[in-house]
Parts: structure tokens; sequence; C-alpha cells
């Protein structure tokens, strides 16, 4: 059985590449918002990995991360960040994200994290 993922991220850009790199290996979700990405999480306990964007309006991605943690611990949640911004991603993996990957990324990078995040 192949657990979901959720792509969170408000650039289609960013969205159609990680479909690219994951589409033939997982099931996907994408989502543009966090408030779509919280509703997707309530909705589909099979959800097994969240890759998901810092930088977005109205919500961003560590007030997402809190509230994500805090319906779902169970959930693991991937940092997509553009910006190589130490703190942010400390931040993002005090509030229990398990990793963050830098744009632009490549293709083995998210691969690889993604395998060792899905068991």
């Amino acid at each position: 059985m192949s657990q979901k993922i959720l792509i969170v991220d408000d650039e289609e850009g960013i969205r159609e590449s990680l479909k690219l790199i994951l589409g033939d290996h997982y099931e996907l979700i994408l989502t543009e918002s966090g408030i779509q990405a919280l509703s997707c999480l309530d909705n589909a306990p099979d959800i097994g990995l969240v890759l998901m964007d810092i930088k977005m309006p109205k919500m961003n991605g560590l007030e997402i991360l809190k509230e994500m943690k805090a319906r779902r611990p169970d959930v693991k949640v991937i940092i997509v960040t553009g910006y190589k911004s130490v703190e942010t991603a400390s931040e993002a993996v005090n509030l229990g994200a398990v990793g963050y990957i830098v744009k632009p990324f490549k293709s083995e990078e998210v691969l690889e994290a993604v395998k060792s995040n899905l068991k």
C-alpha cells in the first residue's frame, strides 16, 4: 500500500516539479494553501508525509506545521524552502518537521528525503 504524500506550495511550478519527481512512485495530493492542506489532512488519514513550502500567503508554513502537528502528531513534514534561512529551518525542526529541502532541489534529494521518511 502506497502512503499518500501531501504537497503544499503556492507556486504551481514547484507543485508540478514535485509531481513529476514523485508521481510515479507515490500517491500525491496537491494543494496551494495551508487551509486546503489542513482540510486534506483531516479528510485523508492515510497521508504519511507532507512536503510544504514555508513562504505562502495567509498562513505561513510554520503556522500550518504547528496546526498539523496539533491535529496529527504522527504525520511527518518536510519543509521545502527557497530561503536558505537556517533559523527558519531549525525553527521548523523544533516544531516537528523531520527535515528540509532547499529550492532549487534535485530529484535525487527529494526522492531520498521521501524514501527515508516513508517507512
